[in-house]
């Protein structure tokens, strides 16, 4: 029994394991571990009982937390734009726009990706979606079935990482931080795995150009009567919005003067890059909206195409990071209106039935009653946890690495990266970060920094053969049986599991480097982030002392206490000059309290400053 109570902690976390092991859900081994360890830890005496009485305060917390209201807004929002044929739209739109270059196609499928990830934020949805449409383009046109299969399911995982991730809301929520904090922090590493997809693309354009080839003149959809693609109206389009952007963007602190009446001197600067690509965007639209409605001819068939089709959801990351960005809104908050938002345009798009928002709403409670019931049972496993001391275990075994906090991180995330084989990002979120984020603290990690770098990792849960999500959604509508293309009428071979898990292998590593350039450059994360301020309490003590000496005299700022003198000028003791009366013994009895001031006021003001004011007046001795 002793060696039990001694290492109870440990043992618990055994038990975890063998909970998992035997094949129970999740959330009921987190809740069924915690209870069982918690009726043994009472009887051995290695904590009291009242430690279960906090468990209803606990689980009343999480019904009461406004910040995970965010993650069935966001879900509604992504599966109503998936389901009113966004993706789609996309996807052929974008496809147009780079068929022409070799690799284009995975390109569109990289910045489609890239685009639904930050309306959606759902990884099955973006997965599923590109591997119904854009997989059997792909193979049509010839690309390799491994690339095809490998960037569609890259693709469909930076929905872990772009804002608004459901990711970094939980982590935000795990860490104790701001999640607008967290979507700052994530922005540059997001697309700077983008860019690595793009270079990726690129690379195998020039060394392999056989297995990304260029979309066929054929199969360019949108052309001019005069046999062109249409490329030069979509530039001059692309110019204008791009001049009127940086317009905005220069004259903006003039714009917050004549709004404010005050002269404005400086504008955040992500606050510049929200206003002026919504300004940029919309003088687009409006442009496009002109052409069509009026016939002015201005615009080729592929520039009204790409306005019509990019715009709209443009603005609606607009409208819900921007506000996020700008403070105007909360995570929540932008939530609902990104809902409202994506309810809005499936109506307009003439898509939006009473059937899907059904479908859409019954997947949006489960995806919610699902991460409520693994944090419930977290929190049950946490608090037993943490009566054993278990954090104090977890400090001992990790603070100990060798390399300060470049071991801590290397350790931390090859853990990560091995768990991530069998648990999703939503149980590492809740089982495993919070064991981990009192030790990143204590040896001064900066916690958004730590978040979006295990959200990076995380995103692996997705890829690493044989266990991603992402490959087994891709696995499910990607084509397993000879089958005959609808365009060319030629017999097409399936896509075979074994090349799904060999085309998700370079994207796998290239997500691996970029964990490794956020550890060695914490600036990437951080750099973005609003700086701390730092206060000196006693220089503030000073100045309010200061602006608080009554006219006339008093006592100078250095009166205090131990100075010998009354601090605030104060009633000095009876006996004019004669020394001031020594402390009472600390055996003395207490004082009784003072008889309140008959010409004291029946309240004390509201404003605690004036409150003092007038104490200090009553305090200076009569004339």
């Amino acid at each position: 029994m002793e060696f039990i109570t001694a290492n109870f902690a440990p043992i618990m976390f055994a038990g975890l394991i063998c909970f998992l092991l035997l094949g129970f859900p999740v959330a009921f081994s987190l809740g069924a571990c915690g209870l069982t360890f918690g009726i043994i830890g009472i009887e051995l005496g290695v904590f009291q009982s009242s430690v279960m009485a906090w468990l209803p305060q606990r689980l009343i917390g999480i019904m009461a937390n406004d910040t995970l209201l965010a993650v069935p807004f966001f879900t509604l929002m992504g599966l109503i734009l998936e389901r009113s044929g966004m993706a789609e739209d996309l996807l052929d739109t974008v496809g147009q726009v780079f068929g022409p270059m070799r690799g284009g196609l995975a390109l569109a499928v990289v910045f489609v990706g890239a685009l639904l990830a930050a309306t959606t934020g759902v990884v099955a949805a973006s997965v599923i979606s590109m591997g119904l449409i854009s997989l059997p383009i792909m193979l049509r046109y010839g690309y390799d079935r491994r690339f095809s299969s490998g960037v569609i399911a890259a693709s469909g995982t930076l929905a872990q990482i772009i804002p608004p991730s459901l990711v970094l809301i939980i982590m935000a929520d795990q860490l104790g931080k701001s999640v607008g904090d967290m979507y700052k922090g994530a922005f540059v590493p997001a697309f700077m795995l983008v860019g690595c997809y793009v270079l990726y693309v690129a690379f195998l354009a020039i060394f392999r150009p056989a297995s990304v080839p260029a979309l066929p003149a054929e199969a360019r959809i949108y052309r001019e009567p005069d046999g062109s693609g249409g490329y030069r109206s979509l530039l001059v389009l692309m110019v204008i919005s791009f001049v009127v952007s940086v317009l905005v963007a220069r004259h903006l602190t003039d714009v917050h003067s004549w709004w404010s009446g005050q002269t404005v001197t400086s504008v955040a600067t992500d606050e510049k890059v929200v206003v002026a690509m919504c300004g940029g965007t919309f003088v687009a639209l409006v442009i496009a909206l002109l052409n069509k409605y009026l016939r002015l001819g201005l615009l080729s068939r592929l520039a009204e195409r790409v306005t019509f089709v990019l715009i709209p959801p443009l603005l609606l990351i607009f409208l819900v990071l921007g506000t996020i960005f700008l403070g105007i809104a909360t995570p929540t908050e932008g939530g609902a209106m990104g809902a409202i938002g994506a309810l809005i345009m499936g109506w307009a798009r003439g898509r939006l039935d009473m059937t899907l928002l059904k479908q859409a709403l019954a997947a949006t409670t489960k995806l919610g009653s699902f991460v409520m019931f693994i944090l419930i049972g977290a929190t049950i496993f946490s608090l037993v946890f943490q009566a054993a001391d278990g954090p104090i275990w977890v400090e001992h075994l990790l603070a100990s690495l060798p390399g300060g906090q470049v071991g801590f991180l290397v350790a931390v995330n090859l853990l990560i990266f091995f768990l991530a084989f069998f648990l999703d990002y939503f149980e590492l979120s809740f089982i495993v970060v919070p064991l981990l984020a009192p030790v990143a603290d204590k040896l001064g990690i900066d916690l958004i920094w730590f978040g979006v770098l295990l959200a990076m990792n995380m995103q692996t849960s997705f890829m690493h053969p044989p266990f991603g999500f992402a490959l087994f959604f891709l696995r499910s509508v990607a084509p397993d049986k000879p089958y005959v293309d609808r365009v060319t009428h030629t017999v097409m071979q399936p896509v075979t599991t074994m090349q799904i898990y060999k085309g998700a292998i370079p994207f796998v590593l290239i997500q691996l480097v970029m964990v490794g350039v956020m550890i060695s450059f914490p600036n990437l994360v951080t750099g973005s982030l609003d700086k701390a301020q730092n206060y000196d309490l006693k220089s503030i003590g000073d100045q309010m002392r200061e602006s608080l000496q009554p006219e006339g005299g008093g006592a100078s700022p250095d009166a205090g206490y131990g100075s010998g003198e009354e601090p605030y000028g104060g009633t000095p003791a009876p006996g004019g000059d004669s020394p001031p009366a020594a402390p009472a013994s600390p055996e003395a009895a207490p004082a009784a309290p003072a008889a309140p001031d008959a010409d004291a006021p029946a309240s004390t003001p509201d404003d605690p400053v004036k409150a003092m004011e007038e104490a200090l007046k009553r305090a200076q001795p009569s004339n």
